[in-house]
């Protein structure tokens, strides 16, 4: 995977959205009888422009957004016979109609990519654990291998995604979570998970693996060493196989990248498989820091997990869905999605949730890319929650954004006037302030993922 490979991907995904998005804009404005000017994908110098009727499109220069531009009076002299088609002479109805349009556009796109792809049926990730690592939290609390886990907290667990939205959502409420699990013999065993340990810089995908429990035990592979560090100094390789660390069994990768977190500067003895023969390797993790500036350490080298054919298979369960029930899952899913995202924002803006997860345009083209590789169904799901996020976030109500408007044209409605020029403009300010402040944190941490490793 090069990074073209990932711009390119980035660029169709973020696209079709924000066309979809402005489109929701446009499509409302028209149909309020309010001129639209301009219909922008992009923003900068255009690259390419066409008329439509009275609309003059164009693909612009720097794809992280788009506009919509109204013929308004704010904006510039309006003709007196155009004066009724100005956005800003509209009712406080309609302006708030057309501003609303845009993220409800995008939701109401995820709704429908959701049911193309439960079309086709749905495939669930069994919520069966595969391992259990020894002296974890899971493996304290009773968690043993061949249980299904039924529920946790108020959360029914249809699959292992389901297991991954219980954890973070209780981890970041800093919650004691009851489990009911089903053991392999049927019999139903109730236990507790005290998340309210968990650091707030940990509550992030890997989760569930850091609490003890994965889908299956797999083969950790390792790929290509970093220049100088202590994996290619040790002679490790590309395609070895970890078979043993310092004597025993390591489950997983995330398994293995804390272990080897927790040994800087300890001598560390790894058996790996070569081809045929196993070899013995030894290294001293070098100190290195974390993204939250805690001492690990750190080996250089690529890792993963690897499944063979029939762990995969034992693993899933797929479930066929007529038209309407994939329609009823697709609305589901969205809602789900909305909710957990605003939950999420909250828990961040109240400090339950570190700032180091959130991701900017690096992370979401690394997403782009890696599902475009999985196929057409990952990559069309890595959009639909894409098109969520955009959806919900356009909905707060910080200025600049949709839900700033429509803050500012709900005090209209409660004062019976607009507010005043220098409260929108104050509030323009402190908007585009946060927005970019944001922005500098997401890149940040795209960065620093980047640059860190196993």
């Amino acid at each position: 995977m090069t990074i073209a490979h990932d711009i390119f991907f980035f660029i169709v995904l973020i696209g079709v959205l924000i066309t979809v998005h402005e489109y929701g804009h446009y499509w409302v404005a028209k149909r309020c009888g309010v001129k639209v000017l301009t219909f922008s994908i992009g923003f900068g110098p255009a690259l390419r422009a066409w008329m439509v009727g009275e609309t003059r499109w164009q693909v612009a220069a720097l794809p992280f957004g788009g506009y919509v531009k109204m013929l308004d009076e704010r904006e510039g002299p309006v003709e007196a016979d155009e004066l009724h088609r100005a956005f800003n002479r509209q009712s406080v109805g309609k302006r708030m109609l057309v501003v609303v349009a845009g993220p409800l556009a995008n939701l109401v796109t995820a709704i429908l990519l959701y049911w193309l792809i439960f079309l086709g049926g749905v495939d669930v990730e069994m919520p069966t654990i595969g391992s259990v690592v020894p002296a974890s939290m899971a493996d304290k609390a009773g968690f043993r291998v061949g249980d299904t886990i039924v529920q946790m907290g108020a959360r029914h667990i249809d699959g292992w995604s389901d297991i991954l939205l219980a954890t973070i959502d209780e981890a970041s409420a800093r919650n004691h979570v009851d489990v009911v699990l089903r053991h392999a013999n049927g019999q139903v065993a109730h236990t507790e998970l005290d998340l309210s340990t968990i650091d707030k810089a940990q509550v992030d995908p890997n989760l569930p693996g850091r609490l003890g429990i994965f889908p299956t035990s797999t083969r950790i592979v390792f790929g290509d060493p970093t220049p100088k560090g202590a994996a290619a100094a040790a002679g490790l390789q590309k395609d070895d196989e970890l078979l043993k660390l310092d004597g025993r069994d390591v489950v997983s990768t995330d398994a293995f990248v804390s272990d080897i977190q927790a040994r800087a500067g300890v001598l560390t003895h790894m058996l790996v498989k070569r081809g045929a023969r196993s070899v013995d390797v030894s290294l001293t993790p070098q100190l290195s820091r974390s993204d939250d500036g805690r001492a690990i350490g750190k080996i250089g080298i690529a890792v993963g997990d690897v499944l063979d054919d029939a762990q995969l298979r034992a693993l899933h369960r797929h479930i066929d869905l007529s038209p309407v029930a994939a329609l009823h899952r697709a609305m589901s899913e969205t809602y789900d999605e909305s909710a957990f995202t605003l939950k999420m924002l909250w828990r961040l803006v109240t400090g339950h949730v570190s700032v180091k997860q959130l991701s900017g345009p690096v992370g979401i083209a690394k997403l782009a890319g890696r599902s475009a590789e999985l196929g057409w169904r990952a990559f069309v799901q890595s959009m639909c929650l894409v098109s969520i996020s955009l959806g919900v976030l356009n909905l707060l109500p910080i200025p600049v954004l949709d839900g700033g408007h429509l803050l500012y044209y709900s005090a209209e409605l409660l004062r019976g006037r607009p507010l005043s020029e220098r409260a929108m403009e104050l509030g323009l300010r402190l908007g585009v302030g946060l927005l970019v402040a944001l922005m500098v944190v997401a890149l940040y941490n795209d960065i620093a993922r980047n640059l860190g490793g196993g």
